[in-house]
């Protein structure tokens, strides 16, 4: 356990042990459901949620009777995109998103497109940035919602928030972002940047599983969006359900953290990403894909060429924990679809590792990690018929190749 090292923070971080330690006193102590008015028990509840819901909202620079609660991201990227694609239809059917999209969006976009919507799906380029002309020509008439991810949980892309609202503003379109990967990271204010609508979730800010937020303005504009769980009216009857107490008081905490500390966090952080950056591009032959210029802190995507990145993983899985996709798609032998739509062939796609760092990491573990996949390559290599060609100078694209 103690040799172990976890570089997989986009999948989830630990939870940190303050917050464990706030969350600790609701689970008997103070178990009251904050739903019960009648009594100091829930009364205590109520209050706990209620100073939860504030250190959310001034994360992100909202008022506070704009956060409702979810069960994480995933629910909450169902809850803007089929609320609202229920609450404005006598305004239009067509919504506009990118391919690169979590699949929480794309799956959910697809199940709209079966209840008669219209989605139309922008291209990424090679750097994984959207095309602001193209999304500008992609509005209609009947277009209610824009779905952009903040901060590409593969790539750690960050697409151009500001510009993108901006364009949705002059068309009169509602801007939804799913901003998991990048609230409670890196500043993220959605006055400023003229979002509608964002999800985002605890488990990835170093808070507990199972509960999340979805942001809706509530003025300029008001927005509106239908519940999908009904039996109650919680959550100003967007979002029916018992509040998850504990975990609300563990989410805020986190956030109060991430406020406070998220400016030293994020300068540790960046410089231990950078040396495994440069420690893992000495060897010939490695990529990082997407763009360095406008990319979350903690993430990079690496492709070492001519090397199978499952396999790769193989060689250390035991000992480093990295990913070669995301989370919720990683029992897949596909090669991951964000990279693909970046315009990597299979073999490069193939042969990527996401590398997640956090709160948490330490410079001896980006050392050891540095050295291990330096090996791992290597050994990968030295067993490749393929890089044995290309070391003797053999002209790949010029091969026959035959299948077996």
């Amino acid at each position: 356990m103690k040799n172990r090292i976890y570089l997989d923070n986009n999948a989830t971080t630990p939870t940190d042990p303050r917050v464990v330690e706030t969350m600790v006193p609701y689970f008997f102590e103070k178990h009251g459901n904050a739903a019960s008015r009648s009594h100091p028990y829930g009364w205590e509840a109520e209050e706990a949620v209620d100073y939860a819901r504030e250190n959310i909202a001034k994360l992100i620079n909202a008022n506070p009777k704009e956060i409702i609660f979810t069960s994480g991201a995933t629910e909450g990227d169902n809850l803007a995109l089929k609320g609202v694609f229920e609450m404005y239809s006598r305004k239009g059917n067509h919504i506009i998103t990118a391919t690169t999209e979590h699949k929480a969006v794309l799956d959910t976009c697809k199940k709209i497109e079966k209840m008669g919507g219209e989605v139309t799906y922008l291209e990424v380029d090679d750097k994984g940035l959207i095309n602001l002309d193209e999304l500008r020509a992609a509005i209609k008439d009947n277009t209610i919602l824009v779905s952009i991810m903040y901060a590409n949980n593969e790539t750690g892309v960050i697409q151009p928030m500001k510009e993108i609202s901006k364009i949705c503003a002059e068309k009169g379109v509602l801007f939804f972002s799913d901003a998991t990967q990048a609230v409670g990271k890196i500043p993220v204010d959605v006055v400023d940047l003229g979002i509608h609508i964002m999800a985002f979730t605890s488990h990835k800010m170093y808070g507990p599983k199972g509960i999340g937020a979805l942001y809706v303005r509530r003025k300029r504009p008001r927005v509106k969006v239908t519940a999908q769980i009904d039996g109650g009216g919680h959550e100003r009857g967007m979002r029916s359900g018992t509040l998850n107490v504990p975990a609300i008081v563990g989410f805020g905490k986190a956030a109060e953290i991430a406020r406070l500390d998220m400016e030293e966090d994020t300068k540790r952080i960046m410089a231990l990403r950078d040396k495994l950056e440069n420690g893992l591009m000495q060897m010939e032959e490695t990529y990082i894909n997407g763009t360095t210029d406008s990319r979350m802190p903690h993430v990079t995507n690496i492709s070492f060429k001519h090397v199978e990145g499952e396999g790769l993983m193989m060689t250390f899985n035991q000992t480093i924990a990295v990913s070669s996709g995301s989370a919720c798609t990683s029992a897949s032998l596909e090669p991951s679809y964000v990279l693909k739509a970046l315009g990597l062939g299979d073999d490069l796609a193939h042969s990527s590792i996401r590398f997640s760092l956090g709160r948490f990491t330490t410079e001896e573990e980006v050392d050891r990690t540095v050295e291990m996949l330096t090996k791992g390559v290597q050994h990968m290599r030295d067993l490749s018929p393929i890089w044995e060609m290309y070391k003797e100078g053999v002209d790949l694209d010029s091969v026959e190749w035959t299948e077996h």
